[in-house]
């Protein structure tokens, strides 16, 4: 969901009062890759499935009894954290996700249009009221389109 005029201006004014503050902390975030942090995400998940599964196979050689189903079952959910965190990390990585920029970069995505409206709708001002007004002037849109008091 595409943040409003109102946010982008805030954390544009938020980005510009790093850059101030402290702008080395800030060379340092523009200059980080991302994706970067994805894959180092993904090699770790890796190792932590790895991990799982030995704590599985652990469980089911070395124990008997109770101590090896518990042992067992801990494998196993480790490995299941870890597909999660792969599966994540995977899902960012991929271009039909989300853009992955960091902040100030030369890439970053342009912001949304405001007046978008879909075809055949006029748009409305960018500075109506609150939800309860669009409600209500949805509301007596209908009211008149159906013949208001049949």
């Amino acid at each position: 969901m595409p943040l409003s005029e109102h946010e982008q201006r805030l954390l544009d004014q938020i980005e510009r009062a790093l850059y101030q503050e402290d702008p080395k902390f800030a060379s340092t975030v523009k200059s980080t890759d991302l994706r970067t942090h994805m894959r180092r995400r993904l090699r770790r998940a890796a190792f932590v499935l790895v991990l799982g599964f030995a704590i599985l196979l652990t469980g089911l050689i070395a124990f008997s009894g109770l101590a090896s189903t518990v042992v067992g079952v801990t494998g196993f959910v480790v490995m299941v954290g870890a597909l999660l965190l792969a599966m994540t990390a995977w899902k960012r990585l991929q271009p039909s996700g989300p853009e992955l920029h960091a902040v100030g970069s030369p890439e970053r995505p342009a912001r949304p249009k405001t007046g978008r409206s879909k075809p055949g709708k006029p748009s409305r001002p960018a500075s109506s009221g609150g939800m309860k007004e669009r409600l209500e002037e949805r509301w007596r849109r209908r009211w008149d389109e159906r013949g208001g008091d049949r």
